[in-house]
């Protein structure tokens, strides 16, 4: 059976890695691209952020809290460094389990299964909307456990889950199957600093076949019901908990335009 990677039309993971500079993206994808940079021109900063952001959480979560299981849902291309080279640079018995429903991204998997010979990792075909089957999928897969703590990432991901979609009955349901211990980190565009332009973004994504809804810092507060979020709290991406020295360096909120955060289940 021949896999359609969807050569014909723009994919948000594509055009992700397009914004990082990467070259796993069709010509289709870059002009979508080309399009978002024209209304919004940080749009590549953002994406930059977002992915240092990813580094130092599950750095903080592999270091400082000692998580050695990862959840990684909405994976995305793999870049290096990815989440496993990460978490195993601290501890080389650390375990993640990646899913995501992009077939280019199943292609290019390999990247995401060099596990360290103690750790562990796989790759998983399933979606965030269906939060039972992301679960079913991961307890059949054994890589990681539910019986220790684990970290569920979702990066951003989310905005691309709008409201009809039940995004936060996702979340809730995710975070429901994670025992007492297991953390939350989450990063999720936002239109609250520039909101003509992210208005056009979500118009442009959407009409191009990929519904997305960015949200307010109260919209995105709400994911984290329940969870205690760690210092220093729900803030834009490059203010959670920067280098030592380097402060939030020379972009701007708006730049950045993605709230992020990480929680804890007690």
């Amino acid at each position: 059976m021949v896999t359609d990677l969807g050569q014909d039309r723009p994919h948000s993971a594509r055009m992700y890695d397009y914004y990082l500079g990467g070259k796993t993206n069709y010509a289709v994808d870059r002009d979508a691209a080309e399009a978002v940079i024209r209304r919004f021109p940080s749009i590549p900063t953002a994406a930059r952020i977002n992915r240092a952001f990813m580094h130092r959480s599950v750095h903080f979560l592999a270091a400082e809290r000692g998580i050695r299981q990862f959840l990684d849902i909405g994976t995305g291309i793999p870049t290096t460094p990815n989440l496993h080279e990460v978490v195993q640079a601290v501890d080389p018995r650390s375990k993640v389990a990646y899913v995501d429903t992009d077939p280019i991204v199943l292609a290019y998997a390999d990247s995401l299964l060099t596990s360290s010979p103690e750790g562990e990792t796989s790759y998983l075909e399933a979606s965030v909307t269906n939060p039972g089957a992301v679960i079913e999928a991961v307890r059949e897969d054994g890589c990681i456990s539910f019986d220790e703590p684990v970290a569920l990432t979702l990066h951003a991901l989310l905005h691309f889950v709008p409201d009809e979609q039940h995004a936060y009955e996702v979340v809730g349901r995710l975070v429901d199957a994670l025992p007492p211990g297991s953390y939350l980190s989450l990063s999720h565009c936002t239109g609250d600093f520039a909101p003509e332009a992210w208005q056009a973004i979500v118009d442009l994504y959407t009409q191009k076949g990929t519904p997305t809804q960015v949200r307010s810092h109260a919209e995105v507060l709400r994911f984290f019901d329940r969870l205690d979020l760690v210092d220093p709290g729900l803030v834009v991406a490059h203010r959670w908990q920067p280098a030592p020295g380097s402060g939030p360096g020379l972009a701007t909120d708006t730049d950045a335009s993605l709230y992020a955060g990480v929680a804890v289940k007690k």
